[in-house]
């Protein structure tokens, strides 16, 4: 497999879990938005626990540049495949606790958490995700 062919797999790889993170707010959201709020009291604990997730990514972020500079370092060597493999892993790793803040608003979703949080927090998992693209340089 050619260094190309790997960057494209990534790249469809960011948008499927990109899509898999913000999904489910979206549904749940569209499907269950208007309906009672089952314990309102919660909205602004899940929020701020939504907010705090977002530091669930500063050690795995740390695992992932690492990696990066491994690959980068691996480059035309024997070792750039699996360099390449173990940057996907540390990649797959962190696109999980990058989707904490949006699977935290979609349970949000259910004790009333308004409109303008719930955005917040979908924000705040696309920007983590924006911190997962290879960068230009890698290949």
């Amino acid at each position: 497999m050619t260094r190309g062919q790997v960057r494209r797999r990534l790249s469809v790889n960011w948008w499927q879990y990109l899509a898999l993170a913000l999904l489910p707010l979206f549904v749940i959201n569209a499907v269950f938005g208007q309906s009672e709020a089952i314990l309102p009291v919660l909205a602004m604990p899940l929020f701020i626990a939504g907010v705090a997730s977002m530091f669930v990514s500063l050690k795995l972020f740390g695992a992932y540049k690492h990696a990066l500079i491994a690959t980068q370092k691996a480059l035309d060597t024997p070792e750039e495949p699996a360099a390449w493999i173990s940057l996907a892993a540390k990649r797959r790793t962190a696109f999980l606790a990058a989707g904490l803040p949006a699977w935290i608003a979609a349970l949000a979703v259910f004790v009333g958490l308004e409109a303008v949080p719930l955005m917040l927090l979908a924000l705040s998992t696309a920007v983590l995700f924006y911190l997962y693209r290879i960068p230009r340089q890698l290949g």
